[in-house]
């Protein structure tokens, strides 16, 4: 499992560089696809930097939307990930 403070940081470096531009005002509650407008390409590259920030191995199988929601729901599902070398739960 990832520390979640880790996995908040590398979201917000991650979003700044999808979106190429720097996210002010960024909550846990910020919509990605509501409020950010990420698109199934943009989500696509937030997770692989999100992955390569934290050391936490992505299941497209396990992956569902509602993990993607809002910053908070996508911080929780990464943070409780194995890290790459962990075994899963």
């Amino acid at each position: 499992m990832t520390d979640r403070h880790v996995v908040l940081r590398a979201i917000e470096k991650a979003l700044a560089e999808v979106l190429e531009r720097e996210v002010t005002e960024l909550s846990e509650d910020t919509g990605l696809f509501d409020d950010l407008r990420l698109d199934s390409s943009s989500v696509l590259e937030l997770l692989l930097l999100v992955e390569d920030g934290t050391g936490a191995v992505v299941d497209p199988e396990q992956l569902d939307i509602d993990h993607l929601r809002t910053v908070r729901s996508f911080a929780d599902y990464v943070a409780g990930l194995p890290a790459e070398g962990e075994v899963g739960p």
